[in-house]
């Protein structure tokens, strides 16, 4: 049975989506099978892995609502190994409609549970808020990784987030445990970041991931391209940040993948592929 892990921070702007995206294609190319689900209805999952959101027919919307099986939706990708579960606009409403349905907070959970032994890691990107959807990621997951922005309060917002987190433990979801604490967006010019590093190691001690991801104009850009940081600029620091924490998580020295080993996984893949 493969891993289910929710990347979850009510905060926007922390590099959740990012790190989706770059988390899920690092594993892939680490010869993992991944399934990515994007449970946000603003898409960026799914638009940053090359995949046009208004051309969505089924999506997660329709796997929570009415019950669709996960499979009839999945969508492979430009990386070898990695498959999504895509989000539209229909999600928008899905908050509001899940209110009355039984069994609200495991409908996500029980669509998983089919394609669980199909897939090595399964990475949820939930929304920014703490509403049912996030809720549904939550119930769904064995852990949950957390991005916190190395920026002025960002650990102050981990509380309502961390107490979330208990009452579902408590509730819903007996076995939910933390992942770990992702630091993001660092800028090592600054004392901010430096000072916030320090804390969160200081509070949250072996839960912080040892790998940093910077601020990087190309993991800005990345998206635009439908891309992973893997194939828009496979050598820049982002990159490189981001297949540090895939072997993190994978418990493997944090060394690079060989470079002809890469190529020969990345090469020669189209979106769609």
């Amino acid at each position: 049975m493969g891993r289910t892990i929710s990347i979850c921070n009510q905060k926007g702007g922390t590099g959740k989506t990012t790190s989706a995206i770059n988390l899920a294609a690092y594993l892939a190319l680490a010869q993992k099978k991944v399934l990515l689900i994007d449970l946000d209805p603003q898409a960026n999952a799914t638009s940053g892995l090359g995949i046009n959101k208004h051309n969505i027919q089924k999506s997660t919307y329709h796997v929570l609502l009415e019950e669709l099986d996960i499979k009839e939706i999945l969508q492979p990708t430009a990386v070898s190994n990695l498959f999504l579960a895509p989000s539209n606009l229909d999600l928008t409403g899905a908050e509001v409609e899940l209110v009355g349905t039984l069994g609200r907070e495991y409908r996500l959970k029980r669509a998983l549970m089919k394609e669980k032994e199909n897939f090595d890691f399964m990475l949820i990107d939930s929304p920014p808020s703490l509403g049912l959807l996030t809720i549904n990621g939550l119930c769904a997951a064995d852990s949950v990784l957390v991005p916190v922005q190395c920026e002025y309060y960002a650990l102050e917002g981990l509380t309502q987030l961390l107490n979330t987190v208990k009452l579902v433990k408590d509730n819903l979801n007996p076995s939910l445990a933390v992942e770990g604490m992702l630091l993001t967006m660092a800028d090592y010019r600054t004392n901010l970041t430096k000072e916030v590093i320090q804390e969160a190691r200081s509070y949250f001690k072996e839960k912080v991931y040892e790998t940093v991801i910077p601020r990087s104009v190309r993991l800005t850009e990345a998206p635009s391209f439908g891309q992973p940081i893997a194939l828009y600029d496979k050598d820049s620091q982002g990159a490189q940040k981001y297949e540090e924490l895939s072997r993190e998580i994978l418990g493997l020295p944090r060394t690079r993948l060989d470079i002809s080993e890469y190529k020969e996984r990345t090469e020669g893949t189209k979106p769609g592929a």
